[in-house]
């Protein structure tokens, strides 16, 4: 009787061992997303079990732990676990073995190790301990661990069976989640690729014909033929495209299935897309058919670029030529009239007139030299030779230098100055400076009333100083301001700052560009500001701001090769190899110790042997993008980075400088320019660096007290660990710095822990929860995937 009562008991265990692991293994397989069946999978183990703790690893290729997952610990046990003495030996020696491992005690255990002095800080008396290896296609994924089984009881072999099935089970699940991860991320990554490409991508349907996917740019690009409240399928019925060779293909009258079906390919074909009232936009076209493997049309890729702004460039270099030819005919007719008047006069001229014909010989040669000049100098800058001269030099000298060529120019406004007092001196070519200053006040002057005052501003803006040039122009709106500084403006809009009477041409637009162009040369930054039409722009450029009288200098060292610049190493990365010397050359020159590669591979090992104390790194390089090496560098040292690029766009700078850069630098560039710059940027990087910010943190209803060390939200305090504190003392300190996992690891952890960038995920997910901040919708600390993490700008 015993024995088939037994049997009945062996086979209802069996069966609720069997229905918990298929409720487990149906739970975890009902989701891909990866965080979630991460924590399904744990949560799975312990129920599956009865076990109070929980704790998985996931491995990378390498074998190294990748993330890390505990579940069933308070926050203080979590903490007091992280300072188990020995734990990486331990958690080796726990997970050296293939095999399941299953003990009654971890503390007898794990002494019987080698490891006399370990315990655990948990609330049990034995700590019963079972884990189980995650294989996947014969690779170890990682390991589940569970232990204090409810009751204080042993894990039995049920339990250990129970476990090894479901960690196979969960092994597939996770490969399968974190390939869905991975395809959903290079999905994303192509779409944002696409989508801010600066040409135009549109996929259709060979079958259907039907419009399967567009871009941005294409939407921007035939925006103009849409009707309001047309939807963007609509345009394709009524859209006619001409062909460059004249033919036209009317979508109206040829349904776009026909025209796919050809399958015709298409490359660089100049066409343009009309409507019937007449509106059109010509694009440069490319047209791909993509064919299954059996040779059927699937679907067509077409690329558009819009030829709008080639065109409007070509317009615009048509107009700078008649201008310049206007500008040197309107001094040369001057000449031949005054000359033809002098050659041909048979009865004598009377001495006040042959001296007036004169006068108008020499000012108009003055006004032709100054038109020459400009030219030249646009022609020096676009080639990266304008030369400068750099020396020290009072602002007010500079003041005064400009505004002696303003009032020889027939300039009737006053000026009101206003310098800040205890302005350093700056490094500056005194010429070459005053210029920039006087173009300004000459456009200030022809854009303001007769008579009405022009400021002219300056005070010290960090290591730089900032001069201001501000007017009561007429209508000059803020929305041209980016293009003012450019000989040929990009849109149509835009155009350039009228005035600057010192030259015909520099008013045409030439004088803002050279502005630019000497002030840069110089190191420093221009740019131009407003509120709206009908007030003042505000013009301002920076200088650098001169060196304080060093024991060399003063003991007569050459200035050219100040000798703290012997113990200044830059790090040079350029595949250019003629690039690479010229910079190399030029900095070695300066008095730079000057390391050059052009391999990126060996980045990691000058950065280890010579620790340079700043890195000039080209953004295009082989099978690299430069802010992705940038980001590399900067996760294990904290050295500022200069980009160099032959791309002068904007958008790609401002990339750079959002992603940590120290300065961008537009090939090509004089000597002069790039010492100046690399001088620059690391002036501001030998700063003193205080050790605790001037004032208590404040963003939103987040308050640190660094004085204090207290952390408040909505004024109720709230209580961190010390890891937790450091961790959000190093984001608020750097704000809005964005700080890499390896950054934070490096400085909280050490340089032992570089690497674990799960220590940093859990820190972060617990200060959310005591902050009350969430990380899909954030107020205080925002995620940048794959990289770290900031915090907002405090409020002043």
């Amino acid at each position: 009787m015993d024995r088939p009562d037994q049997r009945d008991r062996e086979l209802e265990a069996l069966r609720e061992r069997l229905s918990r692991l298929s409720e487990a293994s149906v739970r975890i397989n009902e989701s891909l997303d990866f965080d979630t069946v991460l924590q399904g999978v744990l949560d799975s183990a312990r129920h599956l079990t009865s076990a109070r703790y929980g704790v998985m690893t996931l491995l990378d290729r390498g074998g190294g732990v990748q993330d890390f997952l505990a579940s069933g610990f308070t926050t203080g046990e979590a903490e007091q676990l992280w300072l188990t003495p020995d734990r990486y030996q331990i958690f080796e020696s726990l997970t050296e073995t293939p095999e399941p491992l299953r003990v009654a005690d971890l503390v007898k255990h794990v002494r019987s190790l080698g490891f006399a002095g370990f315990s655990i800080p948990l609330p049990v008396e034995r700590f019963s301990f079972l884990a189980a290896p995650m294989f996947f296609r014969g690779e170890r994924l990682g390991q589940v661990f569970v232990g204090a089984k409810d009751g204080a009881e042993e894990f039995t072999r049920a339990d250990e069976e129970s476990l090894v099935m479901f960690a196979s089970q969960a092994a597939l699940v996770i490969a399968n989640a974190r390939r869905h991860r991975n395809e959903q991320r290079a999905r994303a990554d192509l779409e944002t690729l696409v989508n801010t490409s600066p040409v135009g991508v549109a996929v259709f349907d060979a079958l259907t014909g039907e419009l399967v996917s567009l871009n941005r740019e294409t939407r921007r690009i035939v925006e103009g033929l849409r009707d309001v409240d047309q939807p963007l399928e609509g345009l394709l019925d009524v859209v006619t495209c001409v062909r460059s060779d004249g033919r036209e293909v009317s979508l109206q009258e040829l349904p776009l299935t026909e025209v796919l079906s050809a399958g015709e390919t298409v490359r660089a074909e100049e066409i343009v897309l009309r409507v019937p009232d007449g509106r059109s936009v010509d694009v440069l076209l490319n047209a791909t058919p993509i064919r299954s493997a059996d040779g059927t049309l699937v679907s067509f890729v077409i690329t558009l670029q819009d030829m709008t702004p080639l065109q409007d460039q070509e317009r615009l270099r048509a107009e700078f030529l008649t201008m310049v030819s206007h500008e040197l005919r309107t001094p040369l007719a001057a000449i031949r009239g005054a000359v033809a008047a002098l050659a041909e006069s048979t009865g004598g001229l009377d001495p006040v007139e042959v001296t007036q014909f004169l006068r108008i010989i020499r000012d108009q040669s003055d006004q032709m030299q100054h038109l020459i000049g400009d030219l030249l100098d646009v022609a020096r800058i676009n080639t990266g030779t304008l030369p400068v001269a750099p020396g020290t030099v009072d602002v007010n000298v500079l003041v005064d230098d400009a505004n002696a060529r303003f009032v020889a120019g027939g300039a009737t406004n006053p000026l009101d100055v206003e310098l800040a007092e205890d302005l350093p001196l700056v490094m500056a070519d005194r010429r070459r400076i005053a210029q920039v200053l006087s173009n300004l006040l000459f456009n200030a002057a022809a854009n303001s009333p007769d008579g009405s005052p022009i400021l002219v501003a300056a005070a010290t803006d960090g290591v730089q100083v900032a001069v201001s040039v501000t007017d009561q122009s007429r209508d000059l709106s803020a929305k041209p301001m980016p293009e003012l500084f450019r000989i040929f403006p990009r849109s149509r809009g835009a155009q350039p700052a009228s005035g600057l009477a010192a030259s015909g041409a520099v008013g045409r637009g030439l004088g803002l560009a050279i502005c630019k162009g000497i002030v840069e040369a110089h190191g420093g930054r221009i740019w131009a500001e407003s509120d709206g039409p009908g007030l003042g722009p505000l013009f301002t450029f920076t200088v650098p701001a001169a060196e304080p009288p060093t024991t060399a200098s003063a003991a007569g060292a050459p200035k050219s090769r100040p000798a703290a610049h012997h113990q200044v190493r830059v790090l040079i990365v350029d595949d250019d190899l003629q690039a690479l010397y010229y910079i190399r050359d030029t900095l070695t020159g300066a008095g730079y110790a000057a390391v050059a590669t052009g391999d990126p591979a060996d980045i990691p090992r000058l950065m280890a042997e010579e620790r340079p104390h700043l890195v000039l790194l080209d953004l295009v390089l082989p099978d690299r993008d430069g802010i992705d090496v940038m980001n590399d560098i900067q996760t294990k040292v904290d050295v500022p980075v200069v980009f160099l690029s032959a791309y002068g766009h904007d958008e790609t700078a401002a990339r750079a400088f959002d992603m940590g850069a120290a300065d961008y630098i537009v090939k090509p560039f004089s000597p002069t320019e790039l010492t100046a710059r690399v001088r620059a940027a690391l002036r501001r990087r030998m700063e003193p660096l205080k050790s605790e910010p001037p004032a208590p943190y404040k963003a939103g209803g987040l308050s640190i007290d660094y004085a204090r060390r207290r952390v408040a939200v909505a004024g109720e305090p709230v209580e961190l660990t010390a890891t937790e504190y450091a961790v959000l003392y190093e984001l608020a300190a750097h704000a809005p710095r964005i700080l890499a996992h390896n950054v934070l690891l490096h400085r909280i952890w050490g340089p032992q822990r570089v690497g674990d960038s799960w220590l940093v995920r859990d820190v972060i997910k617990r200060l959310r929860r005591k902050l009350g901040d969430s990380a899909n919708n954030p107020s205080y600390i925002f995620t940048e995937p794959r990289v770290g993490y900031h915090m907002p700008h405090g409020e002043t």
